[in-house]
């Protein structure tokens, strides 16, 4: 049985599609089929009449729907990950750094050949010459020469040349103020080192000759002249001069002019200065503390100062000198030892 209502609203193509099936509560077949109305007016897609032979006739192509999904291509196959495409840059030179390195310290200069192996990461044992102080170089400290004999006059002005003098007197004599004045009033950069001073920088454990020389105030005695002899040989290595003062004995090899003679050198420059002894005990009065010492001791070192007077070095007697005028004679006494070394 054909619906001619089929036939009107579908063009003449509704005889070729089958009735669907009555749906349950439905009338019979024999009854008007009633149809629902499309959801939308449009035809639905074209196909091919089947009358056509395919050989004379070309598929035509079928419109979507307008609510269909459209057709998922297929899936491409997997890819393994690429990286992220870059922009190709033109080739450059590598950058140099911009930040300033940090400065590098002078490099040590290598040890001679047969050396023995310095310590890693402090100062060579034994301070050898050159060695560096914080971060100033330290030039050689070798031990003072006697001038030569074509030296320049600049070299024999005593007001102007570096030299190291080695001020001798007893207790009381005026050694530390006289070396202090003349240090104070020269024309070139001129240091003090007094061997008290320096012996008086052991606190605890202080070995005071008052009470006693014994072994342990001799060691302290000799330590205290050795480094009173390095300082002077490293001011001098720096072009700086110096005056050292002590009671050196001229008949005590432990406290002689051998000590000092080896720690500066031989261009140590001695000089006595040596007053009456009512001069020296008047100053020995006006001392304080441990310098102070007893007028029969005093008087015991200043008869034993009495063997300089043989030796052959310049003395000085300052009995009726103020300190200016005894440092005059100081000068006086340096320029003729410059000119004309003493042999000691």
């Amino acid at each position: 049985m054909q619906h001619s209502g089929a036939q009107g609203a579908y063009g003449g193509f509704g005889a070729q599609w089958p009735a669907p099936p009555p749906a349950p509560g439905a009338r019979s077949a024999q009854g008007p089929a009633q149809r629902q109305p499309h959801p939308h007016p449009q035809a639905p897609p074209s196909r091919p009449q089947t009358q056509m032979p395919p050989q004379t006739q070309a598929p035509q192509p079928q419109p979507p729907h307008p609510h269909s999904q459209p057709p998922h291509p297929p899936a491409p196959a997997p890819q393994p990950p690429q990286p992220p495409h870059q922009p190709q840059q033109p080739h450059q030179p590598p950058r140099q750094h911009t930040r300033p390195l940090p400065a590098q310290p002078p490099a040590a200069p290598a040890p001679p050949s047969g050396a023995p192996p310095q310590p890693a990461g402090g100062a060579p044992t034994g301070a050898p010459a050159g060695e560096s102080t914080g971060h100033v170089k330290l030039p050689p400290g070798a031990p003072v020469q006697v001038p030569a004999p074509g030296a320049s006059p600049a070299q024999l002005d005593a007001t102007r040349a570096a030299v190291a003098v080695l001020l001798i007197g007893p207790a009381g004599a005026g050694k530390t103020t006289v070396a202090r004045y003349w240090a104070d009033h020269r024309a070139v950069p001129t240091a003090h080192i007094s061997l008290d001073d320096v012996r008086e920088w052991v606190r605890s454990g202080f070995a005071d000759p008052q009470t006693g020389w014994n072994d342990n105030s001799e060691a302290q005695y000799r330590l205290a002249r050795r480094t009173c002899g390095f300082a002077a040989r490293n001011f001098l290595a720096n072009g700086i001069s110096c005056i050292l003062d002590d009671a050196v004995f001229p008949d005590w090899p432990v406290i002689g002019l051998g000590g000092w003679k080896r720690h500066v050198g031989p261009g140590l420059i001695p000089v006595v200065l040596l007053p009456g002894l009512d001069i020296v005990l008047e100053r020995n009065a006006e001392r304080t503390g441990n310098r102070r010492l007893a007028d029969e001791e005093v008087a015991h070192i200043h008869g034993r100062m009495a063997g300089w007077y043989s030796s052959g070095l310049p003395i000085i007697d300052n009995s009726r000198q103020d300190v200016a005028s005894t440092a005059q004679m100081l000068d006086n006494v340096v320029a003729r030892s410059l000119a004309s070394p003493v042999s000691w």
